[in-house]
Formats: structure tokens, sequence, C-alpha cells
């Protein structure tokens, strides 16, 4: 199995790639990029048995899309009082997998709608579009193939200490220590210095790692009542067995 980690950015120069080989028990980093294309990622995954993990919303909440519609036509019947406050926002803010995930996390991600997040989600969008065209399966609440995950997100429920890591390459080289210790059956193929030196490649790194939960089922998926929902706005995985699981064949 081979997991692909992407921490998309609205452009190449931000933008990450990390390829996870896994057999036998253990775990090779085969390939760290940055300044990726969207033509790169599509050709990551044109062979083989991969799965493909996106740190980047894959939808917007069903009632930001609704109200901008509503707000568009002006006379639209949908659109109702409007007051503004920050409970009504909220709804307009936040995906429900974004409510799931706070949840879990005790913190809000960034939102897609009301954050600079939206303009890498408009990347996403087209990718997502890219990668259909080539064959590839696109399901946004994480029924196939690709997965929307959350790199932080999925150290914290691992139980690494991620004070930091994103603007401090010196907390980087202690989290990757970390990880490490706890993996012993992770080759990191030699790209540690990468992934310490830059946020965007470590970041690829634990979105591959965080696919291989995906890909092993190891995460809760969206209730019943709320598919049809995910399908549209899209769907965080977050890993729910240990780190050390990951290795499990």
């Amino acid at each position: 199995m081979r997991t692909v980690g992407v921490d998309l950015a609205a452009g190449a120069p931000g933008t990450a790639l990390a390829e996870v080989e896994w057999a036998d028990a253990s775990a090779r980093l085969m390939r760290l990029e940055i300044g990726i294309q969207d033509a790169d990622i599509v050709a990551s995954v044109s062979a083989g048995e991969t799965w493909l993990g996106v740190d980047c919303p894959l939808g917007w909440p069903d009632a930001f899309v609704d109200f901008v519609q509503a707000h568009h036509a002006d006379v639209d019947p949908r659109l109702g009082p409007v007051d503004g406050g920050a409970d009504w926002r909220r709804t307009l803010v936040y995906r429900h997998t974004d409510h799931v995930v706070r949840e879990r996390i005790g913190r809000w991600p960034l939102s897609v709608s009301t954050d600079r997040l939206g303009v890498t989600a408009l990347r996403g969008a087209g990718l997502l579009r890219r990668l259909a065209a080539a064959g590839f399966p696109v399901d946004r609440a994480a029924e196939g193939r690709l997965f929307e995950v959350y790199p932080g997100g999925s150290l914290r429920l691992w139980g690494f200490d991620t004070s930091g890591y994103r603007v401090d390459a010196t907390r980087r080289a202690v989290l990757l220590d970390a990880l490490t210790r706890r993996a012993p059956w992770l080759d990191l193929g030699g790209f540690d210095d990468l992934a310490i030196a830059k946020a965007d490649a470590f970041d690829a790194v634990i979105a591959a790692l965080a696919t291989r939960a995906g890909a092993l089922g190891s995460f809760a998926r969206p209730a019943s009542e709320k598919l049809s929902v995910a399908r549209r706005e899209g769907w965080v995985v977050l890993p729910d067995g240990p780190f050390e699981a990951l290795a499990t064949t």
C-alpha cells in the first residue's frame, strides 16, 4: 500500500507532497517535495494501490452556500431575517465535520468560508475535478481512497505535543524525534532535514500517516443521517486508533 499526503496551499510554493510505502509492518518515506503543482498530485496517484490525503477542506458549509445564493439573488425567500450575530454566523462559518473536529480535539479548525483557507479550498475544488478526470475516485465523505486530513488534529489525538510546531523548526525537530521514537518501523528515507526545515513538508508527512489510518478504516465515519451532508461539505478523517497501530498489516 502507498499513501500520499498533501499539504495544500493556494499555490505551488506552499504546497508539499509526501509518499509513504507500507509493507511487512514497516513504512518508508519514499518522496518528500515542496513546490507541488496539481499535475504532480494527480500523477502521484496514477498507479497501484494508492490512497490520497489532502490537508484542505473539500467543500463549504451547506448553510453558507445557501446564504450566498440567496443573497446574490436578493429576492430569494430562503434568505430570511439576518442579524449577523455570532450564533447566526456559526452555521455559515463551520461545516458539520468542523463541529465534530471541535468535539474530538477541543478547538475549532480554520473556517473554509471566512478564513484565508477559502482561497486554498478554491484550488482544492479544481484539484478534485482533475483527479476525477484522471479516473481517481473522488468522494468527499471518505468512502473511497480520498481523504480530507488534519495533520495537527491527528497529532493531538495520537498524543503528541503540537505547540508551536508550525512556526518553529526547533519544535518540529523535537516532535519528529518523538514521532520516530514511537515508530521504530518508520524510515524517514533521509528526508528528516526537509521535514524540520519546512512546516509544509512536515505536515505532508503527517498527512500521509493520517491517510494510512483512513486506509485501515481506523477513523470515525459520518453518521448515516449526515452522510449526504458530508458528501457535499467534506469529512475530516481523524484517526481513532493509536499511532503505533498504523504499522498493522
